[in-house]
């Protein structure tokens, strides 16, 4: 099927996950951390008491998601869909309002469940369940949502400060995501859903099996894979956490450094749909042992920066993973571990990642305040990264063989 063509039989479908995924911004770090001067500042935090409060409400997200994510194999992704975007703005409300501190918890809770976790999970769920053959065209296209988010929400709203009071600015993403749930509901009128599934639909996964939850957890596959899925949650949030005290350390305006994330955005997505397409043709086996190596270049080449010119550099490899990142451990779980429970499955995953990124800005924020530089941090990273990628390795190739062959 060429691309045109998918793209018109199935735009309804993939128009939702766009929309989903984009939405999903105004619960990410990338978004979030915008407003981490003003936060800091209104409610008189450190660097480590913000990302402490910033790690507790992502954590209590990650634990709920590992329930509320296997809601995708019993509910429509319409309805499901809808009341998540109006929790998503009634967590943006909240934010604009919230007078004390002590609340910014339960506030970071219902941003971060609501959109980086359920808002991004719907998507790539629904695109790894309703789409087989060109499971990886899908899901790179379902991402376009978050990297346009990426590239275009820091730097608008950024600008938008300059002029705006920053509480009034979270009002404004309130009525984006509250306008998102019929948009998504026209768009879903019709809709495939999970009962609506044939087992013809059903791919397998390794030993000709569909894996639940419970056996995927105890598998030995999963724990080779589990720093790959904490580390890019837990340290690529906390780069984006702290881009306010970056810009400052590599003596730049935060203005200045966020121009560069349209850069890192467009590279993001050239790796995303080549990292579509080439799963789709050779498979994920061959393609996620490589993923984090950029990472591990990234991480450097921020440790090591001098000028712009550095950081710019760094981006791009920070966006090859990011790419990458966005489709091949998604199509990893329907692959290897069957798609009949694909939304418990991808549950327990993105717990896994929304846990790391709750774990990464407090370590981060917390080792500023000892007096370890955000620099000498990065290259400790790059070593994570380094050990991360050789267990996917020994991973991968021990399970490989396992996975049913073609007839």
């Amino acid at each position: 099927m060429n691309t045109f063509r998918f793209l018109r039989d199935n735009a309804r479908w993939l128009s939702a996950g766009v929309l989903l995924t984009f939405l999903s911004s105004f619960g990410q770090t990338f978004f979030i951390s915008i407003f981490a001067g003003e936060i800091r500042e209104v409610f008189n935090l450190s660097h480590g008491a913000w990302g402490g409060i910033y790690s507790l409400g992502t954590t209590a997200s990650a634990i709920v998601m590992v329930w509320a994510g296997g809601l995708t194999d019993i509910f429509r992704v319409r309805a499901l869909g809808a009341i998540v975007l109006a929790m998503l703005a009634l967590a943006c409300i909240a934010m604009a309002l919230n007078p004390v501190w002590w609340l910014l918890p339960i506030v970071i809770f219902a941003l971060r469940f609501a959109g980086q976790g359920m808002s991004n999970h719907i998507a790539v769920v629904a695109m790894a369940r309703w789409f087989i053959a060109a499971r990886g065209k899908a899901l790179s296209v379902a991402k376009l949502g978050f990297s346009l988010g990426e590239a275009v929400l820091p730097i608008l709203f950024v600008a938008l400060m300059l002029v705006m009071d920053w509480h009034l600015l979270w009002l404004i993403a309130a009525a984006i995501a509250l306008l998102g749930a019929p948009a998504l509901l026209l768009l879903l009128r019709r809709e495939r859903t999970p009962q609506s599934l044939g087992q013809s639909d059903q791919s397998l996964g390794m030993e000709a099996r569909q894996w639940t939850r419970n056996q995927t957890f105890r598998h030995w596959l999963f724990w080779f894979m589990f720093p790959a899925l904490l580390g890019p949650a837990a340290f690529n949030t906390a780069f984006f956490f702290l881009q306010v005290h970056i810009a400052e350390v590599k003596s730049m305006t935060h203005v200045e450094l966020v121009a560069m994330f349209p850069f890192y955005t467009a590279v993001s997505i050239g790796a995303m749909v080549l990292s579509g397409w080439a799963l789709d043709k050779i498979g994920t086996a061959r393609l996620i042992p490589f993923m984090q190596l950029p990472l591990v270049v990234a991480f450097v080449l921020f440790a090591v920066a001098q000028d712009s010119w550095g950081m710019l550099a760094g981006f791009l490899f920070l966006g090859l993973n990011t790419g990458m990142n966005s489709t091949l451990p998604s199509a990893f779980w329907a692959e290897f571990y069957g798609t009949r429970h694909i939304g418990s499955i991808k549950a327990m995953a993105a717990a896994v990642m929304v846990l790391g990124s709750a774990i990464g800005p407090g370590i981060c924020g917390v080792a500023i305040d000892l007096g370890v530089g955000i620099e000498a941090q990065f290259l400790w990273i790059a070593l994570f990264f380094v050990a991360s990628t050789a267990l996917i390795f020994v991973g991968i190739n021990r399970a490989k063989w396992l996975l049913p062959r073609a007839p």
